[in-house]
């Protein structure tokens, strides 16, 4: 049973993780307008600051696995809260989401993440939101990175079952380029919704990649065996019970 003080430390914590948004963003307007780089290093200095305070305000720690990749990759990543986001922001070098398309519209936050590459995605439109999905992200490869689909589409709470959706196969067959399944377990101490933080190890693991050249069938079922069975590993090392 969360005591008192644990709820008050969350108040805190998120009240100064968005405080702290504000001021990030403020600092480096202008080098974010006038440089891409610029928008980097504001989504690279606020997603440590949050990293850190998190550990010092509600003893959530957070650590990687796997070997960071540098390159011009996909990343299939699992997506349980923001904080995953948070923390594949502080180390990956050049990084751009396939996000939401209300995303966009989000103060400070829309605007950071079109500067460094993101890709609004319609998800109402179904047929129409993949085509230009596989359209924009083409553009977006003009400026290389590590392009990162949610293969699922949305958070999706600890021992919650969704579907894979096809974009990450297609993304992965339209730039045949390896891809870079990642598990986490942070949905056991950063829930999708609610205030609360629990103190705990946030992991985010890079598993071996894929190489190019498998059919959108077996990549689809390759990854979310993968992702699926190393994200539930990690949340048992946390004492979770599926």
């Amino acid at each position: 049973m969360p005591t008192p003080l644990r709820w008050l430390l969350s108040l805190i914590f998120v009240v100064q993780m968005y405080l702290a948004m504000v001021i990030c963003a403020l600092i480096f307007a202008i080098p974010a307008i006038i440089s891409r780089r610029g928008a980097f290093a504001a989504v690279y200095a606020y997603s440590n600051w949050v990293r850190l305070t998190a550990r010092l305000l509600v003893g959530l720690k957070s650590e990687i696995r796997g070997e960071v990749p540098q390159g011009a990759v996909i990343i299939a990543a699992k997506h349980q809260s923001f904080f995953d986001i948070i923390i594949l922001c502080s180390v990956l070098p050049r990084p751009k989401f396939i996000m939401k398309r209300e995303l966009i519209w989000a103060p400070i936050l829309g605007q950071y993440a079109l500067r460094i590459g993101c890709i609004p995605v319609n998800r109402a439109k179904k047929g129409a939101a993949i085509a230009k999905m596989k359209e924009d992200a083409a553009k977006a490869a003009l400026n290389p990175g590590q392009l990162v689909i949610y293969p699922q589409g949305t958070r999706v709470a600890p021992g919650a079952k969704l579907p894979y959706k096809i974009g990450a196969g297609l993304l992965y067959t339209q730039f045949n380029q390896p891809c870079i399944p990642v598990a986490t377990n942070v949905g056991l101490f950063w829930p999708k919704h609610g205030i609360l933080r629990q103190p705990g190890l946030a992991v985010v693991e890079f598993l071996p990649a894929v190489p190019p050249g498998r059919s959108v069938g077996e990549f689809m079922r390759g990854i979310e065996a993968t992702i699926e069975t190393a994200s539930d590993a990690l949340m048992r090392q946390s004492g979770w019970v599926g």
